[in-house]
């Protein structure tokens, strides 16, 4: 396990939200006629440029002509009740204030990084009460000309006092039409456009986000964050050494594999041969200390299992996608002989993190869930590109330790070792790789873990996620409510729906 290199503000609110239909943006709908649409389009170069935005409709559409009315998420202030509503079918909220006195102050905040920031966003029509209650107008969730992904949330206050009460951030069910599309939109938050990555530029914890959501686009057929890939490859390809390599060669194998996957769905030629190049960059690495092994640095100063496992699996799906290969086939075997003899499977069937360098045995470390999962991912690969049914029986061992009640599932569900439980670092990675490789075993295994991931998800999602579906460190019941989330949590989350659909 490595230190931590970044840190992302966290989002917590408490709350669930509904689900609706799959809609990919932007969004069109056959319901609305070519005479509303144009009707709308006339004011919409207008408003835009004072600053609202127009999707199907423009910011500024009375709450009368909602399509639905949905309430997420409400709060409370002085006896005022403040609600946030939304219009589901147009991707559109407005907020309400009921029980109040004249002078009363309702409005919306919108936020397009996660509800982190929103000063762009901040007291959209603002309005107060003449009675006893006021609303606001509609306004739009996501911005789909900036390809923003927004979220809301209804705030109000007394005439008479100083006090404000916002309800919880929230959206609309566009493009979150099930629990893992609703989790992918909650990760997309944090996606920035300008740099490709999430988080404030977090490195290898973005190829597992961006992995997370390309598997996201294969298993339910949702497309709207396609760009990603190429968006994130174009403006980070040139980083650190170029072609995704740095320092840690981890790092570069996750991007590796993240890009064979970015060519399995899209078949563009650059991705396979940036994969190609990562794991050549791993193969510089491979030396005869301690009987073989990748390092885990450039500065060879130690040998652990995470980048072991990854050089396996990396090299056996390139192997898979080459015709004719031999030499990526080769690796990923010398690789898991290696592995294998290394001692680094204890006798449980549990990964440790490494070896101990003065004696080239198992250093004993702690058995992160990430490192059964990615070897389990592994040895499911290998044995897909070479037939050895003993490699699968190995994935399997591990993955039985992993899933146990006595290893590291206790009641059921994973659960990383104690690690803390902050979202904003590292480990908040590691139950998403380990979930991802027991996904992949469940499909070579017909559907032996299909009730454990089950398990899992529902877990997660009736017991640690907020009403804008973000997810916190714990899939099992916590006893302080929701854990409060960051982009390692929400990517892992997003695993383990996708593993589980």
């Amino acid at each position: 396990m490595r230190p931590s290199r970044f840190k992302l503000a966290s989002v917590a609110a408490a709350g669930a939200l509904a689900v609706g239909v799959v809609i990919q943006w932007p969004m069109s709908s056959s319901a609305q006629t070519q005479a509303q649409a144009q009707a709308e389009a006339q004011t919409a170069s207008t408003q835009a440029a004072a600053g609202q935005i127009c999707n199907r409709y423009c910011d500024g559409r009375d709450a009368a002509s909602a399509a639905g009315d949905r309430i997420p998420v409400n709060a409370a202030v002085h006896g005022r009740s403040v609600k946030l509503h939304v219009n589901d079918a147009d991707s559109m909220a407005w907020a309400s204030l009921e029980t109040g006195n004249p002078a009363d102050e309702v409005w919306l905040d919108r936020s397009f990084d996660g509800g982190k920031t929103w000063s762009a966003g901040s007291r959209l029509g603002a309005t107060k009460a003449t009675e006893r209650s006021a609303r606001t107008t509609q306004f739009n969730v996501d911005d789909w000309n900036t390809r923003g992904v927004g979220l809301v949330r209804a705030c109000g206050k007394a005439g008479d006092r100083t006090e404000i009460a916002c309800t919880p951030w929230a959206r609309s069910t566009w493009n979150a039409s099930t629990r893992s599309t609703a989790a992918a939109t909650a990760l997309m938050t944090g996606y920035d456009q300008n740099t490709g990555l999430f988080a404030n530029n977090a490195w290898w914890t973005s190829a597992n986000a961006l992995t997370a959501v390309m598997d996201n686009i294969s298993s339910s057929s949702m497309g709207s964050y396609r760009y990603a890939i190429a968006n994130t490859y174009d403006k980070q390809k040139n980083a650190h050494a170029g072609q995704f390599r740095n320092e840690f060669l981890d790092d570069t194998a996750w991007w590796g594999l993240a890009w064979i996957k970015a060519y399995d769905l899209t078949k563009d030629q650059r991705y396979l041969d940036t994969a190609r190049a990562d794991a050549d960059h791993l193969q510089q690495y491979w030396d005869t200390t301690c009987g073989g092994g990748v390092w885990w640095k450039t500065d060879k100063k130690a040998k652990n299992a995470i980048e072991n496992s990854l050089y396996i699996q990396l090299n056996a799906q390139l192997s898979q996608r080459i015709a004719g290969d031999t030499t990526y086939r080769g690796r990923a075997q010398a690789g898991w002989k290696w592995f294998n003899e290394s001692g680094l499977v204890n006798g449980q069937n549990l990964v440790n993190d490494g070896l101990n360098m003065s004696t080239c045995k198992n250093n004993g470390s702690t058995t992160w869930t990430y490192n059964q999962g990615v070897l389990v991912n592994a040895l499911t690969e290998l044995h897909r590109t070479t037939g050895d049914a003993t490699t699968l029986a190995k994935a399997r061992s591990i993955a039985d330790a992993m899933t146990s009640k006595t290893g590291l599932s206790p009641a059921g569900v994973l659960q990383e070792p104690p690690n803390g439980n902050n979202c904003d670092q590292d480990g908040g990675t590691f139950k998403g790789a380990a979930i991802r490789g027991l996904g992949v075993l469940n499909k070579s295994t017909n559907s032996a873990y299909s009730s454990y991931l089950k398990t899992n998800a529902d877990s997660a999602w009736s017991t640690d996620r907020n009403a804008a579906d973000f997810y916190g460190w714990d899939w099992a019941p916590v006893t302080n409510g929701h854990s409060g989330t960051g982009h390692t949590c929400q990517l892992s989350a997003l695993d383990l729906l996708n593993a589980a659909s």
